[in-house]
């Protein structure tokens, strides 16, 4: 496995280590400078961690596709390069793809006008690529493998495969928290197993008797709510405290974060690691708290 990677490299290899146990080896590609969606590929091509043929993942969705069926598709037409498309009710946020009705790329088209829009599928960020892709992406700056890589390869061996499933893309805070609710209530499949009023709380967490948890929570490792607390449908990492009378609503807590007695961190806030809110502070909607800090009104 081989993880590209940019912003705060070090974080995702303290998370992940080195290997799958007993599955596989994880190898970390860091960019010298952003490179783009295509340009890590080519990184790791030059270092030699790419066989003939390999996938590529975006790391920012939260999705139980079948890419089994994706490799199949790609191994039936002997394909260059095979996309994952997804049906989504509005493509226009997205892009369309355009495939002939033998699984050929036709056509892509960013931002379609209304007239324009004749199917519902958009790329998925999952692909099945062969090694020879790698001589399309020039090396030493950032290239984009959507837009300056698949458009060349067009009539070329380029196939694409509709799948059904789960599909999101979990790049803001809004979506992160529904993402981890779709996760609790079962709309996509994951190995996760939260009580049946779809709170997950870590057995090492501990919870006052009187505090309330949900609806729609999670409350990670070695976390502390207090007596008469609130925790509603917010994401609690490891480490956090939620003192006495303290409510924390529809947001996210990083790890070791302490919210003080009779806090309130209102709906869409997110609160960097190690921050403190003072006993008695409210955080407004929507706040963001850096790292650290400290917020005591």
């Amino acid at each position: 496995v081989v993880m590209a990677c940019g912003f705060r490299a070090e974080d995702l290899r303290s998370a992940l280590g080195d290997e799958v146990p007993g599955e596989a080896r994880i190898h970390y590609v860091e960019e010298p400078e952003p490179l783009g969606t295509a340009g890590p590929v080519r990184l790791a091509a030059d270092r030699g961690l790419l066989g003939e043929r390999f996938m590529v993942l975006n790391g920012d969705l939260l999705t139980d596709l079948d890419l089994t069926a994706l490799q199949a598709t790609h191994a039936e037409h002997d394909a260059v390069a095979t996309l994952a498309l997804y049906p989504v009710d509005d493509p226009s946020a997205y892009g369309l793809v355009r495939r002939a009705s033998d699984d050929q790329v036709l056509d892509f088209i960013e931002k379609p006008d209304p007239g324009q829009i004749d199917t519902d599928e958009v790329n998925a960020g999952a692909y099945v690529l062969e090694r020879g892709i790698c001589d399309l992406i020039p090396p030493g700056r950032a290239v984009s493998i959507e837009r300056e890589v698949f458009p060349r390869l067009v009539g070329q061996g380029l196939y694409g495969r509709r799948l059904d499933g789960y599909w999101m893309d979990i790049g803001t805070p809004e979506r992160y928290l529904q993402a981890s609710w779709d996760i609790l209530e079962g709309r996509v499949r994951s190995d996760v197993s939260p009580r049946d009023d779809g709170v997950l709380v870590d057995p090492d967490a501990s919870v006052a008797a009187t505090a309330v948890v949900g609806p729609r929570a999670v409350v990670a490792s070695a976390c502390e709510i207090g007596e008469g607390a609130t925790v509603s449908e917010s994401v609690l990492l490891d480490g956090c405290r939620v003192s006495e009378r303290a409510e924390v609503r529809g947001s996210i807590l990083a790890s070791g974060v302490q919210v003080g007695e009779g806090a309130r961190v209102e709906p869409g806030s997110v609160v960097g690691e190690g921050a403190r809110i003072a006993p008695g502070a409210v955080l407004s909607d929507d706040a963001r708290v850096a790292p650290e800090e400290m917020v005591s009104s």
